[in-house]
């Protein structure tokens, strides 16, 4: 195959902004925006989530996003800046997510925000992702009605009234306006059951050049890990295309030449409803392995699709989740200079150039 040389300067960009859904963007914008900031933006107790899933534990919080009306032709990015409401310190154990009509993907924040901004505004996919000083993701959902549930000791530390941003990618393709609600659910853990802090990694390869009107893989592709994550243990994978993606695999392996353990393949994979794969037990690298991946499409269009950010681009990327937690980091691997190339954010020189940390 011949090697497609993937801009540098690029890179990072684009995989901020890793979901894409299969319809052309529209400069249409929602014409009733305002969120709903009537009631707590967190509860504890016995509440419904507005999925309709029904009661949650108690004890739990819920942040909702909506009710947004959303034109017809419609595609956006918003967020929302809201308090958990929790008056202590929790340890959350799993986090249930809910994704009404028009929604796409929602994107869960962990944010150092002191002020609330409860009306959805325009956002960046991704933003300050890689700046810890600045808070993390904690859940990305692609699916309507999702659950992480972290291994037991395992959880993600909140501070109290802890600031959240829910990150919301919505379309409304169809010929009338639709409206767009979403919740995230943190349910806690007993604090002395706290063992590790949970965090993720996300790893893909942007060298795509998909030929018109035919099949097309890229892979396998070796991500070396990086040596501070050896003692990671890796309890959840969800794999990531475009509208022409047909497959994602991944395995751990010892080396490039490795075939590796296969800890992510998914019979009849779905781009639009991409399933998360949980290990039990949770699996390691071994001491200078990596992962092996590989991405598969069929391009049915007429035209030759490459690696980027719009609908009608692609992407070869998945996300693990992970602990012990050394923060998140967006990593690649790429042959943009001839030669395999891996390359995370942060941490790393080109990072700084690029403007992202």
């Amino acid at each position: 195959m011949a090697r497609y040389k993937w801009p540098m300067g690029k890179l990072l960009f684009a995989c901020s902004l890793v979901f894409i859904i299969p319809i052309a963007c529209s400069s249409s914008s929602p014409t009733n925006a305002a969120g709903d900031t009537s009631g707590d933006a967190g509860s504890s107790g016995t509440i419904m989530d507005p999925g309709g899933s029904g009661p949650t534990p108690a004890g739990s919080y819920t942040v909702r996003f909506g009710p947004v009306s959303v034109p017809p032709g419609t595609e956006r990015t918003q967020c929302i800046v809201r308090r958990l409401g929790n008056p202590n310190a929790l340890h959350v154990g799993s986090i249930h997510n809910t994704l009404g009509k028009a929604s796409h993907h929602m994107i869960v924040y962990r944010v150092n925000d002191t002020t609330e901004q409860t009306a959805p505004f325009d956002c960046k996919p991704f933003t300050d992702t890689l700046d810890p000083t600045k808070g993390s993701p904690l859940m990305i959902t692609q699916k309507k009605d999702e659950v992480l549930t972290l291994p037991v000791g395992v959880a993600y530390s909140i501070a109290p009234n802890q600031m959240l941003r829910l990150e919301m990618h919505y379309i409304n393709p169809g010929s009338q306006a639709a409206e767009l609600t979403a919740s995230s659910t943190f349910v806690p853990i007993a604090d002395a059951d706290f063992q590790y802090e949970a965090d993720f990694l996300f790893i893909g390869n942007p060298d795509i050049k998909l030929p018109p009107n035919a099949k097309t893989s890229l892979g396998p592709s070796f991500f070396q890990l990086p040596s501070e994550y050896a003692d990671a243990k890796f309890f959840a994978i969800t794999g990531h295309e475009h509208q022409y993606g047909t497959n994602v695999t991944v395995a751990v392996a010892e080396n490039a030449d490795d075939l590796g353990t296969t800890v992510y393949d998914v019979p009849g994979w779905n781009w639009a409803e991409s399933k998360t794969v949980f290990a039990s037990p949770p699996f390691t690298v071994p001491a200078g392995g990596g992962m092996r991946f590989t991405c598969e499409w069929n391009n049915t269009s007429d035209r030759t699709v490459s690696f980027g950010e719009s609908a009608n681009d692609e992407m070869c990327f998945f996300w693990a989740y992970y602990y012990p937690s050394k923060g998140p980091r967006v990593c690649a691997h790429t042959n943009w200079t001839g030669a395999p190339l891996d390359f995370c954010c942060p941490g790393n020189l080109g990072c700084a150039l690029l403007g992202r940390q």
